[in-house]
């Protein structure tokens, strides 16, 4: 059956009985039935159906109805058959976060991007955002939050959704028994939970080191590496990166670099600044590394360090925010140039960094072979996400690379990320990629939801 987008409203009749338009009644194929199943979420509930005179695609549900299955809200959706005799409204898609118990600010630091999912979302659909403690799976619903007429939260009790997009904001929530035994309940309820957990890097640099398109992107990598293996690296390098596998932000990186007759230096960021630090051999190098992590080093991976483009004499590198979109097919929707604070080991902007678009850092380093480079390094980042999808064992719909481009117009990537930031959306040139983001991520649902087959109409 085809997929129809209509509006919604709210009907004060007490029985339970479902009002159908006539165009939409014969798009349904439910022109000769007296009643229906209709299902939004995980709740269904059967009822009469009736036509109504109206031009435009239009459903009317009872109140025995709306409170039967917790119809979030009133208003526009996408509404299909996917079977003889029932209707289903969607898609449910619940944005999974927490953070204080806030009124105004439910989710911390996440609350502003989830403001903006609820609002771009339910144009189309039904969105809403909850905390794992907001859940009743007795019941099958969830105390969610949703976005008022005043666009303040307020609290509904709605169904579980089709799907869930993981915004969980930390590893340690991510990894917790408590989130796994949550994720299972979805699955064995077939609802689609996608960005599984954050990705461990040293499992990325494994999965990409077998794959013959992706693998030669990959500066030399090792996981937990000996005291000989640090010191052959940065002889041969001069400069490697030394970093925590489960790290983000930039903390707990050392660039370690190696400089014949002048010794061994590392260079971090700590203590509310960039710190470098000179050891007269290698041994006191790494009896530093071990005095402030201790047996932690175990999780730490070391990367051959590059030679980036740079400009002012700060490096650049690339972050690549990659969707899968509607044909459940990769797709670059925002790049943004990170240009290195001075003295920083990375290009973080709460580093120093600063941001600018990628041709404005690219035809400052390659000029007329800018537009190439670009061309070349999205082919890059679309075959490394295939084959990261590839290897990986969950639903995946976001991922974030940290991609450097050296002198020659090599491609490298250095990072991975399931559940990539957002601040290279704040520069006013990638304000449009960052609502191009978000149509994705319901693009993406649409597609895992089963709400795109067929022709809209």
């Amino acid at each position: 059956m085809s997929l129809n987008f209509g509006n919604i409203h709210f009907s004060q009749q007490p029985e339970k009985v479902v009002f159908l338009s006539g165009s939409l009644l014969k798009s349904l194929g439910l022109s000769s039935r007296k009643s229906i199943k209709l299902r939004i979420g995980t709740n269904t509930v059967s009822a009469a159906v009736k036509p109504i005179e109206r031009s435009g695609k239009h459903i009317y549900l009872s109140n025995g109805v709306r409170n039967g299955i917790h119809v979030p809200r009133q208003g526009p959706v996408y509404i299909h058959s996917p079977r003889e005799g029932e209707i289903e409204l969607g898609p449910v898609v619940g944005v999974l976060s927490d953070g204080p118990h806030n009124p105004s600010s439910p989710f911390g630091a996440r609350t502003s991007y989830i403001r903006q999912l609820l609002r771009e979302g339910n144009k189309k659909m039904f969105v809403y955002a909850f905390a794992p403690r907001d859940i009743n799976w007795q019941r099958e619903t969830v105390h969610a939050y949703m976005l008022g007429s005043g666009g303040g939260f307020v609290r509904k009790t709605v169904p579980l959704p089709d799907v869930v997009y993981n915004r969980l904001p930390s590893r340690k929530t991510d990894f917790s028994p408590f989130t796994n035994q949550l994720r299972d309940r979805f699955l064995k309820r077939n609802i689609k939970f996608f960005n599984w957990a954050f990705f461990n890097k040293s499992d990325v640099y494994s999965q990409l080191d077998g794959d013959v398109q992706a693998g030669k992107y990959l500066p030399e990598t090792y996981n937990n590496p000996s005291p000989e293996r640090i010191k052959d690296m940065m002889e041969r390098h001069n400069f490697v990166y030394y970093k925590p596998s489960a790290g983000s932000l930039g903390l707990g990186i050392y660039r370690l670099t190696y400089l014949p007759k002048k010794g061994y230096f590392a260079r971090y960021h700590g203590n509310g600044g960039n710190t470098l630090l000179k050891f007269p051999n290698f041994h006191s190098l790494m009896r530093m590394l071990q005095a402030k992590h201790g047996s932690k080093l175990r999780n730490y991976v070391i990367q051959q360090g590059i030679r980036l483009i740079e400009i002012d004499g700060c490096p650049i590198d690339f972050r690549f925010h990659m969707h899968k979109n509607s044909k459940n097919r990769w797709s670059v929707v925002g790049i943004g140039a990170k240009k290195a604070g001075r003295g920083s080991v990375t290009t973080h902007i709460k580093n120093g960094g600063s941001l600018m678009t990628p041709e404005q850092a690219l035809s400052r380093a390659f000029g007329s072979k800018a537009r190439d480079v670009l061309e070349r390094a999205k082919d890059a980042a679309i075959a490394m996400s295939e084959a990261i999808e590839n290897h990986h064992p969950h639903l995946l719909g976001e991922i974030g690379f940290d991609i450097g481009i050296d002198d020659n117009e090599r491609i490298w990537m250095f990072e991975a990320n399931s559940k990539p930031g957002r601040s290279i959306f704040n520069h006013p040139s990638l304000r449009g990629e960052g609502k191009a983001s978000v149509e994705h991520i319901f693009e993406h649902s649409m597609y895992l939801s089963g709400f795109h087959r067929g022709n809209d109409s």
